[in-house]
């Protein structure tokens, strides 16, 4: 950002200093403190921002956010009443100083990965900001939204829910030019009350810019309802075959050649596979009235929806098919989604940083399709945040789980009876597992590495999947060490 102080006081209505400040970047962490920025003070149940002030002084701060009165600073002080909210003020102040068009992202399932994969491919063909990883609530993307530097030519901005009216305090401070929801499904439920989740996604239109467009996925009935109901100006993208604007389905592995050569879109079907690539697979495409085979950093039916997701978005920012299709082909998923690694005879899949029922049955059902008849073994994890609905969705869970036959189940966290009593109903009979850390998992894994699958010539799939407090990454590390992590 560049905002002088007396910019944001007259935006929050407070008084002006005679002699201007520049502010740079706003931070919440006293460490990241320099000259030029803005320290806001966020208040906790651990800790207080307000307590790391002079620290922050200390690093060269250039002027503080509080919501209480601090007459030994030592540097100007916005005394505001929220600072939440008043982060958020400023970082709408700022994005209407942009010339970015900016993108809004939100979805139950993958939204993290679209936001990534969509600032890839936008970059083709101008500068781009996003905000990182999932820095996606009141404080984080305000936050990168400030950090931008006012010059791109797109903004992609992750939005994320856990709260009845979260996202109406995002969408008021995003005010993209086209919001994105994904998809909907069962997350964050104990927290979004009774009017259920494709509402409160939807929610992301109701904000939009002047002239703003929402692009939204037709395969989820209550979203297309609630969607409608917004008034939006709405386009509609598909992975099921539904006859909409923007549609794409699943057209196997990539062959490797396909990852080197030209990016530039097939108007045919795939060329020959020439042995396929662990990491992307072939996708079909239809933008409008124009057709293309794409390559994309995903391997599975699943990824059809992020594939068509990002394209939508780029076609109505005006880039080309084949510019579309080069972004995909060399675009990369971030940490922990699908992130691959052989180990001997394994391929061990890190998908450990989050999990509910939506994206645990998708990346189940990629990963089962991985093994095509080797063994499947699946190391989850609970699914936190379900409320009322924790019980029956674990118990689907199992109900799944049986029905894609693996050769043994590890289980880490609560509700492992719910998913046993789905198993028993699906009838699996198989090896299953409750471990509580690495070093139980990493003695269960030996046994059965050294028994029941000793005599494996093939090896097989490993999935490690599970909510955030779960942290299946330290059981994944004992197999295959940080490596596997960084995929």
């Amino acid at each position: 950002m560049r905002l002088t102080y007396n910019e944001i006081a007259a935006h929050l209505g407070l008084s002006a200093l005679e002699s201007d400040l520049v502010l740079t970047v706003a931070v919440t962490d006293s460490r990241e403190a320099a000259p030029g920025a803005l320290f806001v003070c966020i208040p906790g149940s651990r800790v207080d921002g307000h307590d790391f002030v002079p620290a922050a002084v200390a690093l060269g701060t250039s002027a503080v956010l509080a919501s209480r009165p601090l007459p030994q600073a030592g540097v100007p002080v916005l005394l505001v009443e929220d600072t939440v909210k008043a982060l958020g003020s400023i970082a709408a102040l700022w994005r209407d100083k942009t010339r970015a068009k900016v993108v809004g992202v939100t979805g139950t399932a993958g939204k993290t990965t679209l936001k990534e994969v969509l600032a890839q491919v936008l970059s083709v063909r101008g500068k781009t900001a996003k905000n990182a990883l999932n820095n996606n609530n009141q404080i984080g993307m305000p936050r990168a939204m400030l950090a931008t530097d006012g010059d791109e030519d797109f903004w992609v901005m992750e939005a994320g829910i856990s709260h009845e009216g979260d996202m109406e305090e995002l969408s008021s401070v995003l005010r993209p030019d086209i919001g994105v929801i994904l998809n909907v499904g069962a997350g964050h439920t104990e927290g979004l009350g009774k009017n259920g989740v494709a509402w409160h996604k939807s929610r992301l239109l109701t904000n939009l810019a002047p002239d703003g467009i929402g692009l939204v996925c037709a395969d989820y009935p209550d979203l297309v309802r609630d969607a409608r109901a917004t008034g939006a100006d709405l386009h509609f993208f598909s992975a099921a075959g539904r006859a909409v604007e923007y549609r794409a389905s699943y057209a196997g592995p990539a062959p490797v050649a396909a990852v080197t050569e030209s990016a530039a879109p097939a108007t045919t079907d795939a060329p020959a596979a020439e042995g396929p690539d662990d990491r992307r697979g072939l996708y079909h495409l239809w933008l409008g009235t124009t057709r293309c085979v794409v390559t994309a950093p995903f391997r599975g039916e699943y990824g059809a929806e992020n594939v068509v997701a990002v394209a939508a978005v780029a076609h109505q920012l005006g880039l080309s098919n084949a510019e579309i299709a080069q972004g995909l082909a060399q675009s990369t998923l971030p940490e922990q989604r699908f992130n691959q690694t052989r180990v001997g005879q394994w391929l061990l899949i890190d998908d450990t940083y989050n999990a509910n029922p939506l994206s645990m049955r998708r990346m189940l059902d990629a990963a089962a399709e991985r093994a095509a008849g080797r063994l499947f073994v699946p190391v989850l994890g609970e699914m936190l945040e379900l409320g009322s609905q924790a019980a029956e969705e674990h118990e689907a869970l199992g109900r799944l789980l049986a029905d894609l036959k693996p050769a043994a189940i590890f289980w880490k966290g609560g509700h492992g009876e719910d998913v046993r009593a789905g198993l028993t109903r699906g009838g699996y009979t198989g090896p299953w597992f409750e471990v509580y850390d690495a070093a139980a998992f990493a003695s269960e894994w030996a046994q059965l590495a050294q028994g029941a699958f000793a005599s494996s010539k093939t090896g097989g799939v490993m999935l490690f999947k599970g909510s955030r407090g779960n942290r299946l990454e330290c059981l994944l590390q004992t197999l295959a060490g940080p490596e596997a992590v960084r995929g």
